[in-house]
């Protein structure tokens, strides 16, 4: 019996470490995507993990920044546009002002207005 509790807490405890870890690369993922302004690798890997933009927007900074603002910091319009166009209206409204890119911000305003 205990060597069965022991297996199960060893099982237990080795899952929930795992996430954390996954969670990291594919944060350091998205980041190394936007800054090279690859859209075509962002779209297959969010596909390959099974990853919506809008669930894990709020938890991935990268230098700090928000991943649209980051976006326009790097002046990534393909994956910058990528984004404003899947997350919702509401979230793009909130990030306008953090948009200085002039591309990406006519993309988002437009997103917003119409």
């Amino acid at each position: 019996m205990k060597n069965l509790i022991l297996i199960i807490l060893i099982a237990i405890t080795s899952v929930s470490y795992t996430p954390t870890v996954l969670a990291a690369n594919e944060a350091q993922s998205f980041c190394q995507y936007v800054s090279a302004d690859d859209k075509k690798r962002l779209r297959s890997f969010l596909k390959t993990n099974k990853i919506k933009i809008r669930k894990v927007f709020n938890s991935i900074q990268c230098n700090g920044q928000n991943l649209l603002k980051f976006a326009s910091s790097r002046s990534a319009t393909k994956t910058g546009a990528l984004m404003i166009n899947k997350l919702p209206k509401k979230t793009v409204k909130k990030l306008m002002a953090s948009i200085t890119h002039a591309e990406l911000a006519a993309i988002a305003s437009k997103r917003v207005n119409g």
